[in-house]
């Protein structure tokens, strides 16, 4: 029986939704991408009474009374969070953190891994999957959206994402993505998209995006993420103050970072982080040479990152038997 569970999870993208209409009995869809960092780490252990502590004390200790309530009725535990993926930042930070916490106990107790399971579970999968599927493959994926049984929206496809592209993030720490209460009721009062634009977003994804991973295309790649982004914007637009960004300043250098080279721009979720993609490592570090200083001085923050082509590390110590 494992002493000590040890989980770290990473951030991930969230590219776009497929479909807003839900016309064939399928809502939402999307397309989503792993990255190397930030990062959520976590250790768990057994113990007399619950103790939590580090960053995001308070919603883990509720993530853990849900897990422990579910899997392991009457036990207790100490969790430790030594870092934690920024909240609010389109990072799907709670999903990974909550999947995390759940996985440590899983394996602490000697349970199956099931991260769909424990994304209903959380009540982290109501409207994508993409936080699960990632937790589990890492690389891109895409969800299948929700239908009227889904438990947790299914992964229907997975390719890897080149070693040598980056990822170039935009950090606005003056901004805030939507979320909680306020998410909800953006989803609940925006209309159906059209048919058309559902349409669109599905082909982008299945004849341009995916095919340009397998072949290892950056052009047609970023050009898909792109148009997706458009599309995406503009439907959430009226949730974003009339924009397709949360913040406008992440808006403006992402636009700067596109026109100097890089492509595929856009932002993750709600905001407030935007991204742009590049074709090597050396071509990031000579975009952010160029641009870091104007960056900074608008309040941002511009960093390099690799996809991730792994889920989630899960690494247990093992009691010594007397």
């Amino acid at each position: 029986m494992s002493a000590q569970v040890s989980v770290a999870a990473t951030a991930r993208l969230h590219l776009g939704f497929l479909d807003m209409n839900g016309g064939l009995g399928r809502k939402f869809g999307g397309l989503g991408l792993s990255l190397d960092a930030p990062t959520t780490r976590l250790t768990l252990t057994r113990a007399v009474d619950n103790h939590v502590e580090g960053p995001e004390q308070t919603r883990a200790a509720e993530l853990l009374a849900r897990a422990q309530a579910a899997l392991a009725p009457g036990a207790a535990h100490r969790l430790v969070i030594h870092e934690a993926i920024p909240a609010h930042s389109g990072f799907g930070s709670g999903t990974q953190l909550a999947l995390a916490v759940a996985a440590a106990l899983r394996r602490l107790e000697d349970l199956p891994h099931d991260a769909a399971a424990d994304a209903a579970l959380m009540s982290r999968g109501a409207r994508s999957g993409l936080g699960a599927g990632l937790f589990v493959t890492g690389g891109l994926v895409v969800d299948g959206g929700r239908g009227p049984l889904t438990q947790t929206p299914p992964v229907i496809a997975r390719a890897e994402f080149p070693e040598e592209w980056r990822v170039l993030l935009v950090s606005d720490p003056a901004a805030v993505g939507l979320h909680g209460a306020d998410e909800r009721e953006a989803f609940v009062a925006l209309p159906p998209s059209s048919e058309a634009d559902s349409g669109e977003l599905c082909r982008l994804v299945l004849m341009q995006a995916l095919p340009a991973l397998a072949e290892r295309a950056l052009a047609p790649f970023g050009a898909a993420v792109a148009r997706i982004q458009e599309v995406v914007g503009d439907y959430f637009a009226p949730r974003q103050g009339g924009r397709r960004f949360t913040s406008a300043r992440v808006e403006a250098a992402v636009d700067r970072l596109t026109r100097e080279g890089a492509t595929g721009g856009g932002q993750t979720s709600w905001g407030p982080t935007g991204f742009a993609f590049v074709e090597s490592d050396a071509a990031a570090r000579a975009l952010v040479a160029r641009l870091d200083a104007e960056a900074r001085a608008d309040g941002l923050h511009i960093s390099i990152h690799k996809g991730l082509n792994r889920g989630a590390r899960i690494d247990a110590v093992y009691a010594r038997l007397a």
